[in-house]
């Protein structure tokens, strides 16, 4: 087996693809990258198909030494990206050769970064993916959920492209600004009071630290959740992206490791191309929320989704 041997993991580095979404109806989770636009333009970077297996890196610290001769891309959190040493850009693809060593530094800005190779990563599938959920002990390099350690393999393909590429740099976020994130209200949205639902929307909310791949949680001046009626009093299924608020007030948004169903009031749904952005706030940080239509957020991820599947 050849590919990238992996000298340092960092704290949390994840093989994903583009998710096992088929088997929610059985309570499993969909997995997947937390920033989706930043792993779609990694791949992209390097002509591979949409949700090509790659390595998710939380915060950074990873050190890896190629055994081929191939491209990698590395797209999301500004890490400082070392090849032998010698600094390379970053949401930018780049030749990496057999013997050389890449590392990506602790993160400076942003919480997550992607490494893409040339035809992506291989990994005995589970349910049809390779997603790493570690919770349910699903995906991964072993098939067993389990992050990447010293000594892995991460077995690829010799490759060769035509020349370096970058990014457009109107497409590249600056993950200095406060995230302004789209939100479609819906749900239970019309059960909270008008109060409540300007209040969610006027403030400036933090990010807890308590977040993680299952869910954002939010810190802030509560909302008064409401007493749903009787035929909402049960848990119903939920997506990735919706506005929990349970019974502290403190809104939680399910990100990618989420349940598939729940039973406290919804709010609403953060716009799926916001999910990435929201991966990328380091706890304590604040975000705030603007509100979307249901149709303008469908045109944009129609849009998306036409530039990166075709």
């Amino acid at each position: 087996m050849t590919g990238l041997q992996v000298l340092q993991p960092g704290p949390l580095s994840l093989l994903q693809d583009g998710g096992r979404a088929a088997w929610q109806h059985l309570g499993v989770s969909p997995a997947g990258p937390l920033d989706l636009p930043a792993a779609a333009w990694a791949n992209r970077l390097l002509g591979n198909p949409w949700g090509t297996p790659l390595l998710e890196v939380a915060l950074g610290g990873l050190r890896v030494r190629s055994q081929v001769d191939t491209w990698v891309a590395v797209c999301g959190a500004d890490m400082p990206i070392t090849l032998d040493g010698q600094p390379r850009p970053n949401w930018s693809r780049f030749a990496l050769r057999a013997g050389q060593s890449l590392s990506l530094g602790f993160a400076r800005h942003g919480q997550r970064g992607y490494l893409a190779v040339v035809g992506g990563f291989t990994a005995p599938l589970q349910l049809g993916s390779v997603a790493t959920q570690q919770r349910e002990g699903l995906g991964g390099l072993q098939g067993d959920g389990r992050a990447l350690q010293v000594g892995d393999c991460l077995p690829c393909a010799p490759a060769q492209l035509p020349g370096v590429a970058s990014v457009p740099l109107r497409y590249v976020p600056d993950y200095q600004q406060l995230p302004l994130l789209r939100t479609i209200t819906g749900g239970d949205a019309l059960s909270f009071s008008e109060d409540q639902r300007q209040s969610f929307f006027a403030q400036h909310w933090r990010l807890s630290p308590q977040s993680n791949r299952m869910g954002a949680r939010l810190c802030g001046a509560p909302l008064l959740a409401p007493v749903l009626p009787a035929q909402r009093q049960w848990s119903q299924g939920v997506s990735s992206g919706a506005i929990q608020v349970p019974g502290d007030g403190q809104p939680i948004i399910l990100m990618a490791d989420r349940q598939s169903m729940g039973g406290y009031p919804v709010l609403g749904w953060l716009h799926p191309l916001d999910l990435g952005r929201l991966a990328q706030v380091p706890a304590h940080h604040e975000v705030a929320f603007t509100a979307i239509s249901l149709s303008d957020a469908q045109t944009q991820l129609l849009e998306f989704y036409r530039f990166f599947r075709g």
